[in-house]
């Protein structure tokens, strides 16, 4: 999957050739680039940027200084790529819109993980990604100290409110999914969201479910609540979660915090890829 992300953005960045380079540069030319943070945060990307150099160009030689997950200042410097001059230049904007995006994932995870820091409380992306670079967002999660959710339909059963109700309420919706797993014989875990104390109720009488997402349940319901679930039963805290209130959100016992706002509201780090003179 990394491999057919990346032959597909060098496909729509370079398409019949990296002109610019093409026309000024000498095709036998030899040359090096650092690549500067310019912002304070956790890097990340350093092992996929070597992925691309290498995919891209096999004679390229990459000289790492920092690995994926360090905390990183202005003027530090991740690594140096030496070799073909053209080929420096013509992946030096993918790396860069990589290493800059999963940075700022990686950055803001390591914040909100921090926040929760002494509980038991696991914290979890979600599906609110960028289309196409999924993997590489989820890896930045990761890297930063969070934890993957699911990463996408097919690797486990997740009945969100419009699932209860297309398929006629909880119970149906529940048994439904069963029957299915029986039926196809797959093994995935099945994750049930309630929006309110009922519909939690309606859960709890019929088992058969993995997880339970309470939605926008504040701290004092998740108090209320939680200990009529089993501990058989994973629950995971979703929806009005901020900076400022995931901290009472994890002191009240729950097991995961999904926050979307990992992967969709986030400020990249700033940094660059500077040719280097001997």
């Amino acid at each position: 999957m990394i491999d057919a992300i990346i032959d597909n953005a060098l496909k729509e960045d370079i398409g019949d050739g990296d002109h610019s380079s093409l026309s000024c540069v000498p095709k036998d030319a030899q040359g090096q680039a650092k690549l500067l943070v310019k912002e304070e945060g956790v890097i990340a990307g350093i092992e996929l940027a070597e992925r691309i150099f290498k995919r891209y160009d096999s004679q390229l030689e990459v000289e790492t200084f920092l690995k994926d997950g360090d905390r990183v200042k202005p003027g530090d410097i991740a690594f140096i790529v030496r070799g073909s001059s053209i080929s420096i230049l013509s992946t030096e904007r993918l790396v860069l819109n990589f290493m800059q995006r999963m940075s700022g994932v990686a950055t803001q995870t390591r914040k909100i993980v921090g926040l929760i820091e002494g509980t038991n409380a696991k914290l979890l992306d979600t599906r609110k990604t960028t289309p196409g670079i999924r993997y590489m967002e989820k890896w930045a999660v990761r890297i930063g100290g969070g934890v993957n959710h699911r990463f996408a339909l097919y690797d486990m059963i997740m009945l969100k409110d419009n699932h209860i109700d297309y398929a006629g309420g909880v119970k149906p919706a529940i048994e439904s999914a069963n029957a299915y797993l029986e039926r196809t014989g797959k093994k995935l875990k099945i994750e049930v969201e309630v929006r309110n104390e009922e519909e939690l109720n309606e859960v709890l009488a019929i088992g058969k479910v993995d997880r339970i997402m309470l939605d926008n349940f504040n701290p004092d319901r998740l108090r209320k609540v939680l200990p009529l679930i089993p501990s058989t039963i994973e629950t995971e805290a979703s929806g009005g979660i901020t900076i400022d209130t995931i901290r009472g959100f994890a002191e009240t016992g729950v097991d995961f915090i999904s926050v979307g706002a990992l992967t969709h509201s986030v400020k990249s780090l700033d940094m660059s890829l500077k040719a280097v003179y001997s």
